[in-house]
Formats: C-alpha cells, structure tokens, sequence
C-alpha cells in the first residue's frame, strides 16, 4: 500500500511532513472523525488531499470561499489530480453534468460550496457519488459562537446521512475552545480525535501601537521594514487614500477590495504576489488562499473586531518561518466607536423587517419568487435609493441570512454564456449579409459544441486568442449579435450575488428568533471585548494574550512583542517580588501552575527571572518533578 509520505513526495515534491500533518492524515486513514486546528498558512490542505489520494472514491470538500475553491482545483490540476467546484451561481445544466461525471469516477476532489449542500439537484445526486472522505475547510462557520457563522453549514450534518461509515475531517485556523466543541456537536462527530498545533508564531513580533495621525507612522514603519506588507484598512476609502499616500511617497502600492471588478482584483493579487508592487492596502476581502510567504510586515490601520480576525491576518506574514510583524494602529477614539456601533450591527426587529421591506421592492421579487433565483446585488446603489445606513443595511441582510431567509454571495466568476435563437437557413442569410461579423459566428460554430442548440460558456479570451482580435473588439461582436437577435449572449458576471433560501414571503410574515439573534449579539460582544483588551494591555506578552484566547494556557513570554520588549528596558524589583514569592512557598513541593495563577499580577517573565536567582542562590529547589519549595 501506498504510504502518506510517497504520496507527498509524488505529487508535492516533499520528503517530508510539516507537525501534525502525518498524525491528522493517520487518523483520517483509520477511519475517525477529526478535527484539526492549524494556524494559517499550516498546510490544512494536505491533511484532507493526501488521506483521499490514498482512498478509493471521492474527497467531497465543503469550503465557503469561491476564489480559494478555483485555486485549490486549479492546483490540483496542474499535478494531474482530477478535481472539480460546484458554487452558488453556476447553471443548472453544469451542475448537472458535472455531478453526472463525478458519479461516474471522473474526478478525485470535488469542492462545494456549502450552500450548494441545500439544492435538491445535489441532493437527488448524493445517492450514486462514491465519497469516501467528507473535508469540512473553515469548519468554525458551522458555530453561532464564532466570528464567522454561516447558517449553510449546519446542513453538512444532513449530509452525512447520505453517506453513512463515511469520515470527517474538519479544518479550521482558528476556533475557541467552545467554538471546537460546538463544531464537534454540529457535525455529529463521534469520538472524534482533536489535533491542535500550537498557535504560537515564534518569528512574528506583535506590536500595538497608539497613535493620532496614522499617515506618518504608517509610512515611517515601511520605510523602517524592509519587504512586502499588507496593510489592512475597515473600508474601501481608507485602501485608496492609503495607497494613493504611499505612492506620493515613493512606495509601490495598490489598493484591493471587493467593490473591484474580478479582473482588477486578480491583476492586482498578482502584482504583489510577484513583487512588482510591495504594498498591497486592503479591506479583509483579501488574504483567503493568498500564498506569500515573504510578507516582511503586517499593519492593521483600523482595529479588526475579533481576535480570530487579527490572528488570520496577522498571521500572513512570516510563512516562510523568517522574521516579520504584525502591527496594530489604533486611536482610544475609535475604540470607542467600535462599542457604540454594536446596536448597529444588530438591528432591531423591526428595522430588519423595513430593509426586507425595501430589498425585495429593490430587486422587484413577489410574493412567492424569487427561490433559487441570483440576483446581481450592489449594496452601495441600495443604500442610496433607500436612504438607508450602509453598516445597519448589511447588518439585516446577514441575520436575514443567518436566519435562513437568504443568501450573499461572494462575486461568482461566472463564464459568459452564448446560446444562437435562429435556425440555421436564418443563420446563413444573415452570415452572408454581414461580413463583417461572419469570423466571430464561424468560430463560435466550430468551438463550442452544441452552441446552436443549448446555452454553452464561451470564453473571450479565447476567442480574442483564436481571431487574433482585441477583448473588447470580441465582447463588440457578441453584442451586436445578440442586439440583432441572432444570439442570447450573457456576459460574466463578477458582481455580488443574493439569492433567497426559499419563497419570498409577506413582510408580516417573516420569522426571526429574537433570542437566537441576542444571543449572537452576545457572542459578539465577547468577542469584541476580547479584540479590545487586546489592544489596551500593556502588561502580558502578546503572543501570551493570542494563544490563551484559543486555549493554549502555557506558551513563554515570546520575547519579541512590545510588551516584552518595553519589559526587558525595565528594571526587575528583585525584592518585591521574591518578598511575594517566598511568601507562597513552604517545605511543602508547589507546582509551577500555582504559583503563577497565585501572583498572576506579577510579569511571568520577571517573576521566572527572580525564580532562577533564588535556585542558583539556594534559597529554593526546584526537584525532578519540576515543583519548588524553600530549601530545609
């Protein structure tokens, strides 16, 4: 039999695995449920695609990022593994042939998007696909208590039914420890085996840093690092000033954010990646799937409003285990602002009822519509028409869709679609009427199979690549052909999609759990708090004050963040703190543990400085067991 680590070396080219890979994979293999935590940019991926490279049967993979769906499939490919996507937004008819194929064997990796899980279409095909692994990627969206709470993933469980005996696997860079327990409920796990890597990033230094004026210190920190950086920003504004900033200062840099078109957006991506620009100032519509791993700094120009947020992004830079930072501007001003913008973010009930209200009018869906039906969806033009608060807008649509009712999708790359309405003696008296356009329908004819009889993707670059013509020359002749009725042509789309669950349904008959959504708004407090106590400590390590928060209760003081570094100009009060210390121990052995939650106000770092003068001193003794107590 194959082993994990020849398949590793086949297809990725390593000799080795990187920690706790092997050990996930091995339990995957046995046939356990497994959930594993891996810090980003940890190498999740491999856990699931090498355990499904050693199987018989389908990985069905349920991951909630479109763009990251395409690249995985996309790699896998290029390593001539046979893998698929199936995402919100895609045409019945692929879907159908595509599921069609999967049954059949044809691939080995087939992604899905979870709201995909819920469509009858998939359901009626469950039955005949071979899976033998179910992959859950960002598994913490399965839990209301997390950050990032999707109501489609609670139907994964669903899914299981249709594929008894089979194992899950779920991965996730970051969770709480209630949010792990919550995920191991939802997903029926049983028995299941947990594997955490550290969340510890020894090369990275954490600084949070107070400032008025963001513009000058920003720039001075880029002029001090060297190397590429991300630089985070709360809105779409902010990326552009930034950026625009930056290049008046002689620094390259772009701006990123999800109001771009998908072609800008992917331009940009990929002049940082091949550091042709090294700034890229972004919203957190960036960095999912990003693989750089030469990002020297990290830099938060807005406070992000949860620490499983800060972690992911801060955690982009220094992948390749060199050093790097992760810094926090901040004014005690916006902290401010951030609390008062709760009530915002959970609107009352009835103000989620009058944006319904508005948004249905807005997009012109009846009583009784608009079920499985996408639509394109620009919020900034909802607003504006509706006179409505941009921040309490999008929050009622995300516990609309929290609440089941509808769906936001990322933009969904969609390939154009050509389909010919004439028949063809039509066809031919037009293509010799006009000559001019003869080229583009021959070369539709003989490229697109069954283009004259069914809707099919057409690609333009290929057809610019094949009549040797400009893109916009090529999107020109579609048009027009489409204009004089001799094809249907639908352009791509890369806007934002919103769709609804089910039926649309009268204004006064819509249901939302107003304890459900308190309770959410509670989660969300926490987790804000947590983020802002963060921010305001000036006496704990940060990487401490990181990793606690995601149960790792006994990491070192890292050294390297602020806290410890201004720690070290400080001078230790060897008296007081012995005085403190020796108060605790008696003849009787104390474990390390205690003595710490005991004088947990005192800086652990100093506090193990004193604990190593008194042992070399004699004054205590540390035994075998690693517990103290006065020498007799």
């Amino acid at each position: 039999m194959t082993t994990p680590t020849e398949i590793l070396k086949k297809y990725w080219g390593y000799a080795q695995f990187r920690p706790l890979q092997e050990d996930i994979i091995q339990s995957v293999c046995k046939g356990q449920d497994t959930l594993a935590l891996m810090p980003t940019g940890g190498g999740k991926s491999i856990c699931f695609q090498v355990p499904a490279l050693m199987k018989d049967g389908l990985c069905l993979v349920v991951t909630p990022l479109i763009a990251l769906m395409k690249d995985q499939v996309a790699s896998l490919r290029s390593r001539n593994i046979p893998a698929a996507a199936i995402y919100a937004g895609m045409y019945y008819q692929d879907v159908e042939k595509l599921l069609e194929e999967a049954r059949r064997g044809t691939y080995k990796f087939l992604y899905v998007s979870p709201e995909r899980l819920q469509s009858r279409r998939f359901l009626e095909y469950c039955d005949g696909l071979p899976v033998s692994l179910l992959a859950i990627d960002e598994a913490h969206c399965i839990s209301q208590w997390g950050y990032d709470f999707r109501p489609a993933y609670l139907e994964i469980a669903e899914i299981r039914t249709q594929f008894p005996g089979v194992p899950v696997l779920a991965l996730t860079a970051s969770a709480t420890p209630k949010v792990q327990q919550d995920i191991c409920e939802k997903l029926q796990m049983h028995k299941p085996a947990i594997f955490s890597k550290s969340f510890v990033r020894s090369n990275l230094s954490y600084s949070v840093i107070e400032e008025g004026d963001k513009q000058p210190k920003l720039l001075h920190i880029l002029q001090r690092v060297p190397g590429s950086a991300i630089v985070y920003c709360r809105n779409r504004k902010g990326t552009r000033e930034l950026a625009d900033m930056l290049e008046q200062q002689g620094i390259s840099a772009s701006y990123y954010h999800a109001g771009l078109t998908g072609e800008e957006r992917t331009a940009r991506q990929e002049l940082w990646i091949q550091g042709r620009i090294r700034v890229i100032v972004c919203t957190n519509a960036f960095g999912m799937g990003i693989d750089k791993p030469d990002v020297r700094v990290v830099i938060h120009a807005d406070a992000p409003e949860s620490l499983e947020a800060y972690y992911q992004e801060a955690g982009r830079g220094g992948r390749d285990e060199q050093k790097a930072y992760g810094i926090l501007l901040y004014h005690s001003s916006e902290l401010d602002r951030m609390k008062e913008m709760v009530k915002l973010q959970f609107p009352g009930q009835d103000q989620v009822r009058g944006i319904y209200q508005a948004l249905v009018n807005y997009l012109q869906v009846p009583v009784g519509g608009g079920e499985g039906v996408y639509f394109d969806f620009d919020i900034n033009d909802f607003v504006q028409k509706f006179e409505l608060n941009i921040t309490v807008a999008y929050s009622a649509l995300r516990i609309l869709e929290q609440e089941g009712i509808l769906q936001l999708s990322e933009s969904v790359f969609m390939p154009s679609m050509v389909e010919f309405i004439v028949n063809r003696q039509t066809l031919f008296a037009f293509d010799a009427a006009q000559p001019g356009l003869s080229p583009l329908v021959q070369t539709l004819l003989r490229t697109y199979e069954g283009v004259f009889d069914n809707p099919v993707p057409v690609y333009e670059k290929q057809l610019m690549r094949i009549l040797r013509m400009k893109e916009p020359e090529v999107i020109q002749g579609l048009q027009q052909l489409h204009q004089r009725g001799i094809i249907r042509y639908k352009q791509r789309k890369s806007v934002p999609q919103l769709s609804f669950v089910e039926q649309r349904v009268s204004t006064q008959h819509l249901r939302i759990d107003t304890e459900r959504v308190k309770a959410r708004m509670k989660a969300y407090q926490d987790r804000l708090d947590a983020m802002l106590n963060y921010v305001r400590n000036k006496n704990q390590c940060r990487t401490q004050v990181l990793v606690a928060y995601f149960g790792e209760k006994d990491a070192q003081p890292c050294g390297i963040c602020d806290v410890c570094i201004e720690q070290k100009k400080k001078p230790v009060d060897f008296k007081a703190i012995s005085g403190l210390l020796l108060a605790e121990l008696t003849d009787t052995p104390t474990e390390w543990d205690v003595i710490r939650n005991k004088l947990k106000d005192v800086n652990e770092a100093e506090l193990m400085e004193v604990t190593q003068f008194l042992i070399s001193e004699e004054i205590i003794i540390r035994d075998e067991e690693g517990s103290f107590r006065m020498k007799k």
